[in-house]
């Protein structure tokens, strides 16, 4: 059998070396079109349901919102199994889907099975999906360095600017925000006052809600002119809060000030963010989405944050904490150097030993064109280029070379045998 694919291969000359070429043309494309990343993705196929209900216990979470999530999202196709985990104001529900089920068509059916099961859960309480990214999709970390404001104006620029700037990335799935205050308005209660003018808690939660927003108006006709008139209510200062009416005592009004104070303060925090001992940052995580190439994404995150530098105040500047492309960047200039000197090695050995260049010249033919057939599979098994796959291939150039060196010696031994023999040199009848 293979002597006849031999065969064959000699007397049709050119279509192998067509076929090679469209092979290698092939590979190359199959090269840029690979994601590459520093390290392979063992995930598993997971879709998160992220719920919280702050200041209730993890018992509490269980029974109200962990259990019934779990027992309704049971019996979604292709579902291995559900894991549950509750905390403090926090609930996390991990569905495993079958590794080849895809993973938006996952997340929507979750979608579905929690449109039935949240009326099942405490009112005012929503399930949401977390980001489609996988478990090694924080790609790139970064901090604000901005020595002349507080931790909250920090936060506060953070999620308000960069982090709506840096989602708009293509292959970006969501960009946590860590570090610094949640800022906002406190009203710190007298409960003798509230019983002294006889309003309840609630009723002060009720009023100071219903007072912090706009509302809308009909149209006005005035000299062949419509103007629309709406009542601008949103709160946009302690003094806003302060004078906030909540009842009346013998005609007059009560308002925020006289039975609370209110003051500007951050949100509760379960752990804060130290970078190197040198005190507390602000800063985000860029999470990729699934099946991304995160070197392109990371490429794009920079220059996005090239772009937002120029809107951040004066002595306001990003640093990187984490950037994933130097270790993809070292992983693919390994590969590289190493075809080199396989190449260099090869050109060495083969013309000292043997001292024939032609042999030299098809032992390297077969180096990049087996390189590049092995991205056209790696592309087929949906297997990106990591430093698993790119240390297999580089190990795998190593007994390219040997083959062909060892294929080479022996023909040309079989040749200079059967030249040497005079039994050959005879004319046939």
């Amino acid at each position: 059998m293979v002597q006849k694919i031999i065969e064959l291969a000699l007397r049709n000359r050119l279509i192998v070396v067509l076929m090679a070429g469209g092979m290698l043309a092939w590979g190359i494309y199959a090269i840029n079109q690979n994601p590459i990343d520093a390290i392979p993705d063992l995930s598993e196929n997971q879709v998160i349901v992220f719920t919280e209900w702050m200041g209730r216990s993890p018992q509490v979470i269980e029974d109200q919102i962990t259990y019934p999530l779990v027992s309704n999202l049971q019996g979604i196709p292709k579902v291995k199994t559900i894991r549950g985990s509750s905390m403090f104001g926090m609930s996390f529900v991990y569905v495993i889907f079958e590794d080849n089920a895809d993973v938006y068509w996952a997340r929507t059916r979750v979608l579905e099975r929690l449109n039935y099961a949240r009326r099942l859960l405490p009112q005012g309480v929503t399930p949401s999906l977390g980001p489609d990214g996988t478990g090694v999709g924080h790609v790139f970390w970064y901090t604000i360095d901005a020595k002349d404001m507080d931790l909250g104006e920090q936060r506060a620029l953070q999620d308000w600017y960069v982090k709506l700037a840096l989602q708009t990335v293509p292959g970006v799935a969501e960009v946590a925000s860590f570090g610094g205050f949640e800022k906002q308005y406190q009203l710190v209660v007298d409960p003798i006052k509230l019983q002294y003018y006889n309003i309840s808690l609630m009723d002060l939660v009720n009023k100071v809600r219903a007072n912090n927003n706009d509302v809308g108006g009909r149209k006005f006709e005035m000299s062949d002119m419509a103007y629309i008139i709406r009542g601008l209510g949103y709160v946009k200062s302690r003094e806003d809060l302060e004078s906030i009416a909540v009842g009346n005592y013998d005609g007059i009004p009560v308002r925020v000030q006289d039975i609370a104070s209110v003051q500007m303060g951050g949100d509760l925090r379960l752990g804060i963010f130290d970078e190197n001992g040198l005190g507390e940052r602000v800063g985000g995580i860029v999470v990729m989405r699934y099946g991304e190439n995160a070197d392109r994404v990371i490429g794009a995150i920079k220059k996005k944050m090239g772009e937002v530098q120029k809107g951040l105040p004066k002595g306001v500047s990003f640093k990187v904490a984490y950037d994933r492309s130097e270790l993809i960047e070292a992983s693919t200039d390994n590969i590289k150097h190493k075809l080199l000197e396989e190449i260099a090695v090869v050109c060495i050995i083969v013309i000292i030993f043997l001292f024939h260049w032609r042999s030299a010249l098809s032992i390297i033919i077969q180096i990049p064109i087996t390189i590049a057939i092995s991205f056209i599979l790696l592309n087929a098994f949906g297997v990106s280029s990591n430093i698993m796959s790119l240390t297999g291939i580089a190990l795998a150039i190593g007994v390219i070379v040997d083959n062909g060196i060892i294929m080479s010696e022996n023909a040309y031994r079989n040749l200079s045998e059967w030249q040497n023999n005079p039994a050959n040199l005879k004319p046939q009848k």
